[in-house]
């Protein structure tokens, strides 16, 4: 069944008229003519009576048409929004990673959305949303990793920093100045709360502070740090996080930064563009806002 048979059959639904439709569709009227044809012939049932007043639907064919009508006019109102070659009116599609975007960044661009913009937005990893931004599947990504191919311009926004954190009890657990002078050792029979099996932050941190790998592998994978956080803060291990996203739990007590190194490791946020794509005056005022707002993202709660 094709698609454009319903909307033929929605278009003569509400008209009355397959003259009608097919001028409101912009097709001939043996068009409008064979492609309902083809629709009951597909259904097995007669959708309109012919008469002298018009096409009046049968049982059948008002049925249907009150299943697809609403269906019907949402798809071409996506095609609309995202397909048509103006694509002004369509939607800008942004993707980052589900704690940023939650935290800083949908906080950041409220102001564009409460006047009218409208934002679709695709959450993941930065590797997978770099390649939706190639394809055109996306127009704006903010990624943990540096882009490294041809056709994107890149801004860097601003420098997460890492923490290792614990709550208060574990923190009394470990003695007096433990950590500075027995490393990661002071640290082994602690759970690890992790956000992925490879433990990319708490590699990293264990990497740059410790200059060794972590003792060993994670007590608790869960895939989104704000649910890594939690954990911690109520005991169960471990870990190493952003401390933008754990400040009001550090500011209140709920956890403990184990150690603050003199150069705590830190990633930076890259705001990714298809080069050329800021010409839409829409995309061009949101990474403004983004870039201006990015300033202050690390340095307090939003």
């Amino acid at each position: 069944m094709q698609l454009g048979w319903l909307q033929t059959f929605v278009a003569v639904f509400h008209t009355g008229s397959f003259t009608k439709a097919a001028r409101q569709l912009g097709i001939t009227q043996p068009a409008v003519t064979q492609q309902i044809r083809g629709l009951e012939a597909e259904l097995g049932k007669p959708l309109f009576d012919r008469t002298p007043q018009g096409a009046v639907p049968t049982v059948e064919g008002k049925a249907l048409a009150y299943d697809v009508e609403g269906p019907v006019v949402q798809i071409n109102a996506a095609i609309s929004r995202h397909l048509e070659q103006d694509a002004s009116n369509r939607p800008l599609r942004l993707g980052g990673p589900v704690e940023l975007f939650t935290a800083r960044v949908l906080p950041t661009i409220s102001p564009l959305v409460a006047a009218g913009l409208d934002v679709r937005v695709s959450l993941g990893e930065s590797q997978d949303l770099l390649a939706d931004l190639k394809s055109g599947h996306l127009d704006l990504v903010i990624s943990t990793i540096q882009p490294r191919f041809r056709g994107v311009d890149i801004i860097p926004l601003t420098d997460e920093e890492f923490a290792l954190i614990g709550a208060p009890h574990i923190a009394e657990t470990l003695p007096p100045g433990s950590l500075e002078m027995d490393g990661p050792r002071a640290l082994t029979n602690l759970p690890i709360i992790a956000y992925a099996e490879t433990v990319p932050i708490i590699r990293r941190y264990w990497w740059t502070v410790f200059e060794a790998p972590p003792p060993r592998h994670p007590s608790v994978v869960v895939p989104d740090l704000r649910a890594v956080i939690s954990a911690v803060a109520a005991g169960a291990g471990i870990s190493v996080v952003p401390t933008y996203l754990c400040m009001p739990e550090l500011a209140c007590g709920d956890l403990i930064m184990l150690l603050e190194p003199e150069i705590p490791p830190i990633n930076t946020f890259y705001l990714a563009t298809r080069c050329g794509s800021l010409a839409d005056s829409r995309l061009a005022g949101l990474c403004e806002l983004i870039v201006e707002d990015a300033r202050h993202w690390m340095a307090s709660p939003a």
